[in-house]
């Protein structure tokens, strides 16, 4: 068996600093005894937080490091905690204050002032619609605190979950109870879902659309792809059909049958006849392949011949036959083979410089001519007159084709022979 490795796991600490906020994970392993509930001190990039362990995760050790948690909180922290928490209303209204005295705050809004646990750090939050330079506005409450003082803007959601309240559907808003992350949200989730587009339903009390959107946005989609759109023909119980609206959480359509009106259907009685007749005419085409042949799209067609009438020199075409084909295919192969093994056993050619011969002179026989002259028998030879005998007979009658020649410069007068123009 191969060894496979084994991932070392780490436990983190999720730790909370608001009510309703984002988990922030920190290593434990200092405090063992650590349990959900407690109040521990972190370091932050703001500064010294208290915050509350709501949960512990279970991670691979080789991801990033965690800072580590600098103590439990002392019921000293507490305390302050609290005292500071009761400061917090006096010190939004000091803000309200200077930014009149200041001007060119009328766009502002000014939502909370958050202490941290021990009043070392003061944050004003506020949202406006375009970004305010808040320079001046920070120097006077640096004076006026004896605290860090920082200045956020936050957008609507964020104050919307701050302030509370309830919601359109009569409940507390999701943003303000449970909602740790904002998803985005698009106008296209409330299409999928048949909502009406008017936008008092399909906005919250923070102006934007409603976190509710995205909760069955997925259901919605995984749902319509099984079932047809509307104003689709498709064949019911009841005949033919015209869809008119979709159901999906309950599977079902809507259809229009003149007969019958209006019907509901479920998703199991639907026959897709649009897609049943575009399949049947693609069937009775001819293939887009192989033309109007016969074939089953994969299958090699009929291959076609043309033979040359004798009498008439037309043009006749034929639909060869498939065992002919085959054994002509075959004999090809075979004079292919034949064909690349003598190139290999033939000797490699020599270069017009070298002429060399070998001991006895004669030109080197190749395999092909010493192949022929053995298959040929030996009984089919003719047997010729000597040498001698035959160079005797061709000069002979070389001489004869010479005497009916006609001698040079000599001219003839009426086409007459040599003999009577002397």
């Amino acid at each position: 068996m191969t060894d496979q490795p084994v991932t070392m796991q780490k436990t983190v600490a999720g730790v909370r600093f608001h009510r309703v906020g984002k988990l922030y994970h920190f290593d434990f392993s200092e405090f063992p005894d650590l349990k959900v509930g407690d109040y521990v001190i972190v370091e932050t990039a703001r500064g010294r937080q208290m915050g509350e362990v709501m949960s512990f995760n279970a991670i691979e050790e080789d991801m990033r490091d965690y800072k580590p948690i600098m103590r439990l909180a002392s019921p000293r922290d507490l305390i302050l905690k609290h005292h500071w928490e009761l400061q917090q209303d006096s010190a939004l209204d000091g803000c309200r204050q200077k930014s009149a005295e200041l001007g060119g705050f009328t766009d502002v809004k000014f939502i909370a002032a958050l202490y941290n646990y021990d009043g070392t750090l003061l944050t004003f939050l506020y949202t406006a619609e375009d970004k305010v330079n808040v320079s001046k506005l920070w120097n006077e409450l640096t004076r006026a605190f004896p605290a860090q003082v920082e200045m956020r803007q936050i957008g609507p959601r964020d104050v919307a979950k701050l302030l509370g309240g309830y919601g359109a559907c009569g409940e507390l808003r999701c943003c303000s109870t449970f909602l740790t992350d904002f998803s985005p949200i698009s106008i296209k989730m409330a299409k999928a879902q048949g909502i009406s587009l008017n936008p008092s339903e399909i906005t919250g009390m923070c102006g934007r659309l409603r976190c509710c959107l995205v909760y069955e946005y997925e259901q919605y989609v995984e749902a319509r792809q099984k079932l047809p759109k509307k104003n689709k023909r498709i064949g019911t119980p009841f005949g033919e059909a015209k869809v008119v609206d979709v159901f999906p959480l309950s599977d079902s359509v809507l259809v229009y049958i003149e007969e019958h009106g209006l019907q509901t259907i479920k998703r199991e009685e639907i026959v897709p006849l649009e897609e049943l007749e575009a399949l049947a005419k693609k069937a009775k085409e001819p293939c887009t392949v192989h033309g109007d042949e016969g074939c089953d799209c994969g299958a090699k067609p009929p291959k076609v011949k043309a033979e040359v009438d004798a009498v008439g020199g037309e043009t006749v075409t034929t639909e060869a036959d498939p065992e002919e084909d085959e054994a002509s295919t075959m004999r090809g192969v075979a004079r292919s083979e034949q064909s690349a093994s003598d190139q290999s056993h033939r000797p490699r050619q020599r270069k017009r410089g070298d002429r060399k011969r070998g001991e006895s002179g004669d030109r080197p026989q190749s395999p092909t001519q010493g192949a022929q002259a053995e298959a040929k028998p030996q009984g089919e030879r003719k047997d010729r007159p000597p040498r001698s005998e035959r160079s005797e007979g061709g000069g002979q009658r070389r001489k004869k084709n010479r005497s009916d020649r006609r001698p040079k410069g000599q001219e003839t007068s009426g086409g007459g022979s040599p003999e009577s123009a002397e």
